[in-house]
């Protein structure tokens, strides 16, 4: 049995000093490892800002990026020939698998009839019943992203109640929806720092509070100026905050009594069910979003609503002034993500699929908690379905603020890079694993295993 002398470990139990040894000896070992890689994209991608079509993929702790050759279910190869299981998984949006057979032949299908015509096609006949029964709201849209998605549907709550200001938590991420970059920090609201070339108070109309603080809500909520909540059901995009037992009654309870609308981004949390943590706790939102796996890798998303705020809306709609609503975009809609949406909504998204992938989830929570009691590691790991989270501090957690103290840059840079040399990819902003319907356990098994050697490194 290891243990941990805490006296000289200041970061997630573990020294700096170990850290940056484990860095320095796994970032060389994935230079060698990729040579072809290392000639093409060493020193970035010609003819792109930074080096990488999209800067985050630049914050991938890795020496430089993975160059993909393929990838096929829960498995990504690289030039090199190196083949690893992808727990990251597109960080949701390949949750599903990489090209699910389903989804492969529909996109097959569907490009030899046109791919975008600003016309519904025979798919969208079955699309809006299938939203309507997987999610229990009447009134459906579809987007390309969750970000454009919940950007339409907060201007939605804005139009039929008249209020100016939206509620978000901190610690939120609801895509790069301009209201929702906001922080607390020492208690004062404040705009997300790092934000480029933003130049607005976005705290004027956006109120932040802590996850799970229901005192704190009900003042927000009390001088009925707030048009929206918005939020996620768990907070998932730093380190995992499960909600309290009663927090999401209590949620819905205050904004009805304070005529506030509630909308449930499910974008992380479909990892629960085949309908979200709304369908599987009952949840009840006037406003509901899906981006990322919604058609199986292929950029789409939804948002519905209530009878009631789509009436409201609806007579919004005939009194307002002519022009142009400043929601939608040209490729929204069009038939290439109809086929591949209902592909999967039809023949992916499951519930042999989920429960599948929860057994596994399981396992894979059981496994990774074992090594860290093993090792008497000050870690713990949160699940919500198939979305699992190692997190290098000790849990739980209740909010934000807490999550953001437990983020160990550092270190979670080094494990992730260890872990890509033993042939497993996690998310690379945090420590999330999915199971997809396509990951084995046989994949599982080598997560942990891999998990055990970098632990036994670490704490040796």
């Amino acid at each position: 049995m290891h243990s941990i002398d805490h006296s000289s470990t200041p970061i997630g139990g573990i020294s700096a000093t170990r850290i940056a040894e484990l860095r320095e000896t796994e970032a060389e070992a994935f230079r060698e490892a990729r040579p072809k890689s290392a000639a093409k994209i060493g020193n970035g991608l010609p003819g792109f800002f930074g080096g990488v079509p999209m800067h985050w993929m630049n914050d991938w702790p890795t020496p430089f990026p993975i160059l993909v050759d393929s990838a096929k279910g829960a498995t990504i190869t690289d030039i090199d020939g190196n083949r690893i299981d992808d727990f990251c998984l597109g960080d949701t949006g390949s949750m599903f698998g990489h090209s699910p057979p389903p989804v492969a032949r529909a996109i097959r299908r569907q490009a030899g009839r046109g791919l975008t015509y600003m016309l519904p096609s025979e798919d969208a006949l079955a699309i809006g019943p299938l939203l309507q029964q997987r999610f229990g709201l009447p009134f459906w849209q579809i987007a390309t992203t969750a970000t454009d998605a919940n950007r339409f549907a907060l201007r939605v709550a804005r139009a039929v109640t008249g209020r100016e200001k939206i509620l978000v938590f901190n610690g939120c991420y609801h895509g790069s929806v301009d209201e929702t970059m906001v922080r607390l920090v020492d208690g004062r609201p404040v705009n997300r720092p790092g934000l480029a070339g933003e130049f607005r108070d976005l705290t004027r109309a956006t109120d932040v509070i802590e996850f799970n603080d229901l005192p704190a809500l009900e003042v927000a909520l009390r001088d009925r100026q707030i048009a929206c909540v918005i939020t996620e059901p768990v907070l998932t995009n730093s380190c995992m905050v499960l909600p309290d037992p009663g927090f999401h009654d209590a949620l819905r309870k205050l904004t009805r009594a304070a005529g506030t609308l509630l909308l449930i981004d499910e974008t992380h949390t479909i990892s629960t069910g085949p309908g979200g943590y709304t369908r599987a706790y009952g949840l009840e939102p006037d406003l509901f979003v899906l981006g990322k796996p919604i058609a199986g890798g292929v950029p789409a998303s939804v948002w519905g609503m209530s009878d009631d705020v789509a009436t409201r809306y609806a007579a919004y709609s005939r009194t307002k002034e002519p022009g142009y609503s400043g929601m939608g975009t040209t490729l929204s809609a069009n038939p290439l993500q109809f086929a591949a949406m209902r592909a999967t909504l039809e023949e992916v998204m499951t519930d042999e699929n989920y429960a599948r992938m929860d057994r596994l989830a399981r396992r894979l929570d059981a496994g990774l908690t074992a090594v860290i009691d093993r090792y008497r590691l000050p870690w713990h790991v949160a699940r919500v379905g198939a979305r699992v989270e190692f997190i290098c501090a000790p849990g739980s957690l209740r909010n934000g603020g807490e999550a953001e103290a437990a983020h160990a840059p550092e270190l979670e840079a080094a494990i992730h890079v260890a872990l890509v040399n033993r042939g497993v990819l996690i998310a690379p902003f945090h420590n999330m694993m999915l199971i997809s319907p396509a990951t084995s356990a046989a994949q599982v098994n080598r997560l942990i295993t891999a998990f055990a050697a970098v632990a036994a490194k670490l704490a040796a």
